[in-house]
């Protein structure tokens, strides 16, 4: 397992960072070094939230061509956190892949460059864990017609920077987050609290690996250290699956409600992941999904809690 690179004291930008994923990391990493923030910055309140917290931030949209000429370059670490889910295959491509390109180009100088991808760049095969080598597809068309398509174009943008250039890059095609700032389990929750089907994929159950923010915080600084010129390309969820079903179920433990569920073979079908590369150069994860999905209700939705289960 890798060492974690130093954070402390370095000069990091973040794109996409008003995300689910993103947003944590800045909160941890502000303290600690020179943060810098990329996005359109579209809503003035989330720049003004990020600023507080002591983070510098630059409005760019990074379909335009011209848009990182004002942007400083002497980054020590970069992560691509950025991700546009238009519908607009133009748009999208051109912000998803051509302006990551950009920007590894722009910051090349880089001592890691992190791009987070998908695991929805792999075509569905059932049960079986994707390992890293395996099919790729456009998984989540029907939900979101571009997202698939422009993550693998990204990677494609990614590994020939990386490559052309000699710029260590990591690639962390990232499962399900989830946490106390919820994600898509607390969803689950939001519709059987309104007594809402949950639409699965008829082929159950429908494994994936959820990845806790405690979990993700922890491994970002060894997924930089695991960067090279050939674009580590790595895995990045929870070392356990689960599936939705279970998630689900346990929800109504937690809180009494039933969860219902439809079947439908257009729902995103079971994408659990081969884990085995990621354990090698990161190390497996610590928190149990129980545990994890628990403290997301304790933290977002206490009142839901059956008395026996508040805290």
């Amino acid at each position: 397992m890798l060492e974690p690179a130093a954070i402390d004291g370095t000069r990091v930008l973040i794109t996409g960072p008003t995300g689910q994923v993103a947003e944590p990391v800045l909160a941890a990493w502000a303290p600690r070094c020179d943060l810098h923030a990329l996005a359109r910055f579209s809503n003035d309140e989330d720049r003004q939230r990020l600023e507080a917290m002591g983070v510098t931030c630059w409005a760019v949209d990074l379909a335009d061509p011209t848009a990182l000429q004002s942007i400083p370059d002497d980054f020590d670490y970069v992560l691509n956190f950025a991700v546009v889910k238009s519908g607009d295959f133009s748009y999208d491509l051109a912000a998803n892949a051509e302006g990551l390109g950009r920007l590894m180009l722009h910051c090349r100088s880089v001592r890691a460059f992190l791009h987070l991808s998908s695991t929805a760049v792999y075509e569905y095969a059932g049960h079986d864990p994707m390992a890293e080598d395996a099919p790729l597809g456009d998984n989540h068309r029907v939900m979101f017609p571009t997202y698939s398509i422009s993550k693998i174009a990204a990677e494609t943008v990614c590994r020939f920077v990386a490559r052309q250039f000699d710029s260590p890059t990591t690639i962390a095609r990232l499962s399900v987050p989830y946490g106390n700032n919820g994600g898509w389990p607390y969803f689950h929750l939001l519709m059987m609290q309104q007594g809402m089907p949950i639409d699965i994929h008829p082929e159950r159950p429908n494994y994936y690996n959820l990845l806790h923010v405690d979990d993700y915080l922890d491994k970002l600084p060894r997924l930089l250290q695991a960067a090279s010129p050939e674009a580590t390309t790595v895995n990045f969820g929870g070392s356990h699956r689960c599936s939705i079903e279970e998630w689900c179920e346990y929800l109504g433990e937690l809180t009494g409600f039933t969860p219902t569920f439809r079947e439908d073979a257009k729902a995103f079908g079971s994408l659990c992941i081969d884990t085995s590369l990621m354990h090698e150069l990161i190390g497996p994860t610590s928190v149990d999904w129980r545990d994890g999905i628990r403290g997301m209700v304790q933290a977002l939705a206490p009142d839901l809690l059956q008395s026996g289960e508040r805290a």
